[in-house]
């Protein structure tokens, strides 16, 4: 919100015209919803780089399965409205987001899986795309299901599912 749009607002109230301060109101709004969307939307992208490292090298780290775990907390605490009772993005609402987020994620772990050895080209060829939104899909799941105090928890139990999700538990180290 801008000084502008507040001064604009205070004006449409103190002069009465109740119509344009609303029009005001309902654009703050969807400015706030498009913004907070962005940021879950970054979020979403660390979440899937990771998982996709995850998937290409078959393995978990201390490092990955932590940015994992708090983009889904971050995702969770983001998603749900000052009300308490509804979110921004519905559980149903995410397909289109993911399929945007996918591309962006791969783009961004090529640099980074295998320590960059692949171009974006190549790691796309590789990912299995319907199986890191599935996985996605699960842990966002996790959001509307879990309360934020036992979320950390759950998100723990379900890495442990993950490819060298076990070894990550039990602190077993690739070689």
């Amino acid at each position: 919100m801008t000084t502008q749009e507040l001064i604009d607002l205070r004006t449409c109230i103190m002069e009465g015209r109740n119509h344009d301060a609303l029009a005001i109101i309902d654009e703050l709004d969807a400015m706030s919803k498009k913004d907070i969307i962005r940021k879950i939307k970054s979020y979403l992208i660390v979440m899937l780089i990771h998982l996709i490292k995850n998937q290409v090298e078959g393995r978990l780290t201390n490092s990955w399965a932590a940015s994992i775990r708090n983009a889904i907390i971050e995702i969770q605490d983001l998603n749900l409205r000052p009300n308490k009772t509804s979110y921004f993005i519905k559980e149903d609402e995410w397909e289109e987001i993911l399929e945007n987020a996918i591309e962006s994620a791969i783009d961004n772990a090529s640099a980074e899986v295998e320590n960059g050895v692949y171009s974006p080209f190549q790691l796309e060829e590789m990912v299995d795309k319907n199986s890191a939104i599935a996985t996605t899909k699960s842990f966002l799941a996790l959001t509307y299901s879990s309360s934020a105090n036992n979320l950390s928890a759950i998100i723990k139990d379900n890495l442990t599912l993950l490819p060298g999700g076990e070894d990550w538990k039990f602190g077993k180290r690739n070689k």
